[in-house]
Parts: C-alpha cells; structure tokens; sequence
C-alpha cells in the first residue's frame, strides 16, 4: 500500500503546485501542462513492462528498484533548476509507477495466503483511494507554507518504508522462472508513437499547425501507431494482445476507459488551476476544495461495486457519465463571482460519477472476455485509461490555450469608440489617476494597459469554461461505446497473440 500510496499522491499532488511552478520557471500553460502529461505518459506506456522486470530480476528487487529510482526522481524534482529538468523527473516518476503499480497487485497475491487476499486488496485500494483524495489538500499546505519543491519530498518517507517492507517480505527472484523476452521493438514504436503524437499536439499553436516539424511528428506518430498494431499481430511475444480489441464489449469497454481517464486526469488538471489563476485561492483552499471530492469518490467505490454485481455495468456507468456531463455543463459557467462552496459540490457530483464508473468499466470491459484473456484485458484496460489521461492533459491544455487566445481577440476587437461599456470604464480608470498619485500624461497609457489585463482575464475565464464544456461533451459522447457495451455481454472467443 504505501508504494501505490506514493505513486498516487505524485499523480495528483503536483498539480495545486502547478501555478507556483509556472510563476518560478516562467512557463507557458502549454510547457506546464507537460508537468502532468510527462507523468502519465511514461506511465501509460511503462505499465507494460511490469511483467517483465517481474520474470527478470524477481518481486523483491524489481519492486525495490522501480520505488528507488522514483524516490531518486522526485528528489530530482524538488531540487530543480530548469523546467526541463522538472518535466524529466516526472516523466522518470511517471515510468517508475507504471511498473509499480501492477507489481503491488502482484505482491498482495503471492505475500497474502488466499483466505486473506481480500484482506490485502482493501489495504490497496486504501492506497489507490487515498492518494487522490488527501494529495491535493496536502499540496496546497506545503506549497503555501513551504514551496512547491516540498511536494516533490513528500511521498519519500512512504517510499523509504516501502523498500524496508519489501527487503523482509517480498520474495525474491524464483531461479526456476526464465524470463520469456520482452518485446523491446514494440516497446519502442509505443513509445515513439505516444511522445511524437504527444509533441505534435503541444507544440501546433506555438509552432503552427501547418509547419513542417509538426506535420513530421504527426506522421511519425501515425506511421508508429500502424507499425505497433502490425507488429504486435505477428510477434510471438506481444507487449500487447491486440486481437482482444476485437471483441466488440471489451473494445467498447476500452473507449469507456480511455474516455474515463481524458476526463478524470485532465479535470484533475484544470481544476486547481482554475480556483487559483481565476478565482483567487489559495493553493490550501484549492486542496481544500477537491478533498470532499475525493472521499466522496473512495465511498463511491464499494458502493459501485456491489451494485455491479446486481445491476447491468453498462447502466451503472451510463449513470456515471450523466452525473460527470452535468458536473462539467454546471463548472462551464463558473467564474470569479461563484461561491466556493458552489464549486466544491459541483466538483463532488464529477468524482460521485467517476466512484461509480471505474469499477462498473473494469467489470464490464472483463466480462465479455474468456477467464484466460481476463489478466491481458486488465493491462489493456489500464493501459487505455492512463493513455486517455495523458492525452486529455494535453488537448484541454490545448484547447484552453486556444479558446482563450480566440476571446481576447474577440474581446479586444470589441473595444472601439463605440463600446460604451469600454468607454465607461477607461473614463472611471483615469478619474481614479489623480488619487493614485498618476499625471495627466500617464493617465492614458496606464488606462490603455488595465483594459488590457481585464481582456485577457476574461478571455482567461472564458478558455476555462469553453474545456469544461468540452469536457462534458467528452463524457456525453462515451455513451455511445455504453450501448455497445450493452450489446455485447456474452464473452467472445479470441485467437490468442502468436497463434
């Protein structure tokens, strides 16, 4: 529990500091969103090598050395001087989870008796629950009382207790075991794939979309992209068993997954930047307010689970994705005068909603599967969520970048001689000059550049509306697949990779 505890508290515990960071390294909201993204990509992509380093080094020392190198890049992180060095430390954190993650599922099996391996998934899921829940709230207080490099220190006492857990409980490397192999060439048209698509999409607004460098990562990631599926067809050893997609319910699941994650993880983003930048909290406040979320969401979790097994998952999680449309419909109309309180519950009806989904989405997703594809179809599914939250970080990134440079032209295209509002308010600016201490010379400029700060404050505003919007039209959109789900509940047979 405490290594999963530690990887979920970096997942989420960043992302109240991201304000700070932004305002020490000066970056853009396109290079900060890679503070999040350059986690949960590397994660996305690493979870399938857990297998591996479990066969090649063994339990004990596979689990050791994935915390050790993470406690070495979150000290990496905190200690930072650049923002390119900040970014890679996630991106190594990022990697590092991905292999512990599914390794902690493995240690609760083998370390656990089976009478008690119940007993053992309820300490996980403690772990998996509390991190999301508690991470914010325990940001937003060291970065106002210490700094924002103190939440990259954090989850290293945990960790530290982790590898002293480990060393006297999990058991070592099985010399009976031969590794099988890894499929090093797929790993790497992955990760080619995920980093070029991922770079393509940050960097089209600043570059352009229509630049050569741009058009050459996106093919690059479309040439990738067909060359994994092709070559995961005919190896032997796949890293991943792409003819299970072709079972219609766990394919539906997948795209549920994957919609699930783009939501949770990029409203995870956009959240604690919004109360801060917009409306003014403080990064505690902005803990705060997402905390009753996140236990809201842990008692959701059991709940939804004994509701799977009496009711249809597909309907649970329709349910689900209604409650997370109308959360981010109702936060697409947020601004400065919305009361926290407002924000805080409408914030709650989104996690009700995700509490819901994540155990309806695996069970459903597993269920149209045979007993043997059930630990192939756990990984894919994993795999489409976490692939799903990378990319949501990065297009709502995106898309907040965009609709907000679109309302300040906007905005500023308004602003003539024949607005009266913007007239009214340049003529009470300068009549405030002379007590501000202000000549008459000063007066216009000065009124000039206040306009300026309002415009692009409301077309801050407006960018952050406009993705919470998306984001509701994102979850409406994952119906679709639900009715496929429906459709398709009996499991289907599927030819196994390498026959």
């Amino acid at each position: 529990m405490l290594g999963t505890l530690s990887m979920t508290l970096a997942t989420t515990i960043v992302n109240v500091a991201i304000p700070d960071i932004m305002g020490n390294f000066g970056m853009t909201q396109t290079k900060a969103q890679w503070l999040s993204t350059g986690f949960l990509a590397p994660m996305a992509a690493f979870m399938l090598v857990s297998a591996w380093t479990l066969q090649r080094f063994g339990m004990r020392w596979a689990y050791i050395g994935a915390v050790g190198i993470f406690m070495v890049a979150a000290i990496l992180g905190g200690m930072s001087q650049s923002d390119n060095m900040i970014i890679f430390s996630r991106m190594l954190q990022g990697a590092m989870a991905g292999i512990v993650q599914p390794l902690a599922m493995t240690v609760i099996f083998t370390v656990f008796p089976e009478r008690q391996r119940g007993i053992g998934m309820g300490i996980y899921g403690i772990g998996v629950i509390l991190g999301p829940a508690i991470g914010p709230a325990i940001g937003g207080v060291l970065v106002d009382w210490l700094s924002w490099r103190a939440v990259f220190f954090m989850p290293l006492p945990a960790c530290l207790l982790a590898i002293v857990f480990a060393l006297f409980f999990a058991p070592g490397k099985d010399d009976k075991s031969a590794s099988n192999g890894f499929d090093w060439f797929g790993f790497a048209l992955l990760c080619v794939f995920i980093g070029c698509l991922l770079s393509a999409i940050s960097n089209g607004q600043r570059i352009g979309w229509d630049s050569l460098e741009i058009a050459s990562l996106f093919i690059v990631a479309l040439v990738s992209f067909l060359g994994f599926i092709i070559w995961e067809l005919v190896s032997p050893r796949p890293l991943l068993n792409i003819r299970i997609f072709g079972v219609p319910g766990f394919a539906a699941g997948s795209a549920i997954a994957f919609c699930f994650g783009f939501g949770l993880f990029g409203s995870t983003y956009l959240i604690p930047i919004f109360v801060q930048d917009i409306q003014g909290f403080t990064a505690t406040t902005a803990g705060l307010l997402l905390m009753p979320a996140g236990i809201i969401m842990a008692a959701a979790f059991p709940l939804a689970g004994y509701m799977t097994d009496r009711i249809s998952a597909p309907g649970i999680i329709a349910g689900g994705m209604l409650l997370l449309a109308v959360s981010c419909w109702a936060l697409s109309w947020a601004d400065t005068s919305t009361l926290p309180w407002v924000i805080m519950f409408w914030i709650a009806v989104g996690r009700l909603g995700f509490g819901f989904g994540l155990p309806a989405i695996s069970t459903g997703s597993l269920r149209t599967l045979n007993i043997s594809l059930v630990s192939q179809g756990s990984g894919a599914n994993s795999f489409a969520r976490q692939l799903g939250g990378a990319l949501g970080v990065n297009l709502l990134s995106l898309g907040l970048d965009v609709r907000t440079t679109h309302h300040a032209r906007a905005f500023t295209d308004a602003q003539t001689l024949n607005n009266p509002i913007a007239l009214e308010l340049l003529s009470k600016i300068q009549a405030m000059g002379p007590s501000m201490g202000l000549s008459s010379d000063q007066l216009i400029p000065v009124s000039h550049q206040f306009l300026k700060q309002i415009i692009e404050f409301q077309a801050y505003t407006r960018g952050f509306q406009d993705s919470f919007l998306m984001l509701s039209f994102v979850f409406i959109f994952t119906l679709m697949p639900v009715v496929v789900m429906y459709c398709a509940k009996q499991p289907a047979q599927v030819i196994h990779a390498g026959s």
